[in-house]
């Protein structure tokens, strides 16, 4: 990964990230603020929550409408300043529009990355987050992440050859 200060120009790392990035990135954090977590069951979020939960990771939901309620037995919040432990990580599931202020609190409260969620990228954000010394993964989930890197998701069948979106020739 290109270790020198963001510009404009230079951005265009953020199209693809080293395994180890990754990798060293879900092995340090521990406390993750979930920005956007939601208490729907269905909902990306959840999902996403409760798998890193299971993983050991502590997530601190944030959503200020649903300030002081419990998602998956932890306290939500309506920002991160409001949050009263460290936090290593702060997940973004808000629109890419919505990352600005979201950036500037997570430098803010001292966090070490900035993770935004699948279809989300936020450039301008993302240069501000590694300007002030954060590590930063736009367009990527860290659920996803962490499974493909331990093997999780070959278990299940992807890219084991064993299950196929191809269809098969007839007898």
């Amino acid at each position: 990964m290109n270790d020198e200060a963001p510009t404009a120009l230079n951005l265009a790392h953020h199209d693809a990230y080293d395994d180890e990035l990754i990798r060293a990135i879900l092995r340090n954090v521990r406390t993750i603020a979930m920005v956007g977590a939601s208490a729907n069951w269905n909902r990306p979020s959840y999902f996403a929550m409760k798998y890193l939960q299971a993983k050991r990771f502590r997530v601190i939901p944030i959503n200020p409408k649903e300030v002081g309620k419990r998602i998956l037995n932890e306290t939500v919040y309506a920002d991160l300043k409001d949050v009263p432990v460290k936090i290593d990580m702060v997940q973004v599931f808000r629109r890419s529009e919505a990352v600005g202020p979201v950036a500037d609190e997570a430098i803010g409260v001292g966090a070490k990355v900035l993770w935004m969620q699948l279809g989300v990228r936020n450039d301008q954000a993302a240069q501000r987050a590694e300007a002030a010394g954060l590590k930063v993964v736009m367009n990527r989930c860290p659920k996803i992440e962490y499974g493909r890197l331990s093997g999780e998701i070959g278990w299940l069948g992807v890219n084991t050859k064993i299950i196929s979106s191809k269809r098969g020739r007839r007898v």
